[in-house]
């Protein structure tokens, strides 16, 4: 399996909950409003032997000219948004599922692939709205024939990518497992969004339940470096992948 991050650029955010572009070489993180964090927003491309998997949809952004920033990640990495075949939504709050589609014209974003979305998170994303969620960009998702809803806490999808509702960082969350020819990718989308915080054991203050979030990333990390793991890590500014050698 192939893995290519899709990076659309470091930010930080507050309890505004607004991202706000971050420049490593110009900008001081303590000038910006105390309690923000600096995160990587980065969506995945795995390419297996029969798909090519999208990971999360990002900030939804346009670049300068007017064009889908991460449809021209994708191009520059040698892809085409149309050979999405399938998007895998570890939740969706605003920094994760921008992307997911036009609220202009209410098509989605990738049209020759199918969605893969937690009914409760939608229907909790929609009733609950601003600032974490943009109903505008969620709600084509609703009535779309591209989109496979996931009712249930844990499953498969062709038989090599597995899924498990966690309900750790957001209620509704869920984490993925694709298997192939003895490898595994493992992307806990915000419930292990940074190498670091696999490695020390702390309670994060914006996770919906921080206790359960500490110990799955413990047991994910233990389990994960024992069989050989790749972690995709959506919101680490240095780390994107991880492997134990």
């Amino acid at each position: 399996m192939k893995v290519i991050p899709l990076s659309e650029g470091s930010f930080t955010i507050d309890k505004t909950k607004l991202f706000v572009p971050f420049d490593e070489q110009t900008d001081v993180l303590n000038e910006r409003p105390i309690g923000s964090l600096l995160v990587e927003i980065q969506p995945f491309l795995v390419i297996t032997s029969k798909d090519v998997l999208l990971l999360d949809a990002g900030l939804g952004y346009n670049t300068p000219d007017g064009k889908l920033q991460i449809h021209e990640n994708i191009r520059a990495a040698g892809y085409e948004p149309g050979q999405v075949t399938k998007v895998l939504m570890s939740h969706l709050h605003k920094d994760h599922a921008g992307g997911v589609s036009n609220s202009r014209s209410r098509v989605l974003n990738f049209p020759n692939a199918t969605y893969y979305v937690q009914k409760r998170e939608l229907d909790f994303a929609l009733a609950k709205g601003l600032p974490s969620f943009l109903p505008e960009e969620l709600e084509p998702l609703l009535n779309s024939p591209q989109v496979k809803f996931l009712n249930d806490d844990e499953g498969t999808i062709d038989d090599y990518i597995t899924y498990w509702h966690t309900g750790a960082h957001s209620p509704n969350h869920q984490v993925f497992w694709i298997r192939e020819e003895g490898e595994t990718i493992f992307f806990g989308g915000d419930d292990a969004p940074q190498l670091q915080q696999m490695k020390v054991r702390y309670k994060t203050k914006y996770d919906f339940d921080p206790e359960k979030a500490m110990h799955l990333r413990k047991q994910w990390w233990e389990q994960g470096n024992k069989e050989g793991w790749q972690f995709l890590f959506y919101h680490d500014i240095k780390h994107a992948t991880y492997k134990q050698a």
